[in-house]
């Protein structure tokens, strides 16, 4: 049986989407509790999808569910950070944050969060491994519930509709919505591994530039 033979024996579209929507929304809530998924992926190969069907709106369906998502899931892992904030005993969440934020990205976010306030999560949001360290700065930084909502709202939109530009593009690039899904997630996973590669290059040229000052001072001492 061939690729094509596969994508012809997929369900309706009104099947699709019953299952796609919630699937969907779960996946990225989860991905924002818990950072292992991929959420920019699944978003983009949802845009991809949504991009071949027929049905009116299903892009902003899309757009909408995976933002709600999103923000359902970053205000529920803060809240669940601030009960640690304010327990004597800290608690799971709280130390899970802190595990993930590097120091040197934890100092830059709290700095950040100093100069721009609530606007830096917008940012945070588009940087990947950026959210982590700005919600445990907000945390330390004791900002309430409410104030980071406010931030967190338009920066979830925003994250929601880069990624759906993503699977757009992807999409629009080849004729079978699976051809566009691999190129969707390809460039997703591109994106992300860009400022990975990027921090770990200036870190090591510190080091480098670190010894060579060592030396220096050692020849002239």
């Amino acid at each position: 049986m061939t690729l094509q033979d596969v994508v012809g024996q997929l369900p309706p579209e009104s099947t699709q989407q019953a299952v796609g929507y919630p699937s969907l929304f779960l996946l990225v809530a989860l991905g924002a509790l818990v950072p292992v998924v991929p959420t920019g992926a699944v978003v983009s190969s949802a845009a991809v999808v949504a991009l071949h069907q027929t049905a009116p709106y299903s892009l902003v369906f899309v757009f909408l569910v995976a933002a709600s998502a999103a923000f359902l899931g970053d205000i529920t892992l803060y809240w669940l950070g601030r009960r640690g904030v304010g327990s004597k005993n800290g608690s799971k969440w709280l130390e899970a944050l802190r595990q993930r934020a590097a120091p040197d990205r934890l100092a830059q976010a709290q700095q950040r969060l100093d100069e721009h306030g609530v606007a830096v999560l917008v940012l945070s949001r588009l940087v990947p491994a950026g959210r982590i360290p700005v919600m445990l700065a907000c945390l330390l930084a004791r900002m309430p519930l409410v104030r980071f909502a406010r931030g967190d709202a338009p920066a979830c939109l925003t994250w929601s509709a880069t990624y759906g530009l993503i699977g757009i593009l992807g999409g629009s690039l080849f004729a079978e919505p699976w051809q566009g899904v691999l190129a969707a997630v390809g460039l997703t996973l591109l994106l992300s591994a860009v400022p990975a590669l990027w921090h770990r290059l200036r870190g090591h040229r510190g080091r480098r530039g670190n010894r060579g000052n060592r030396s220096s001072g050692g020849q002239h001492a």
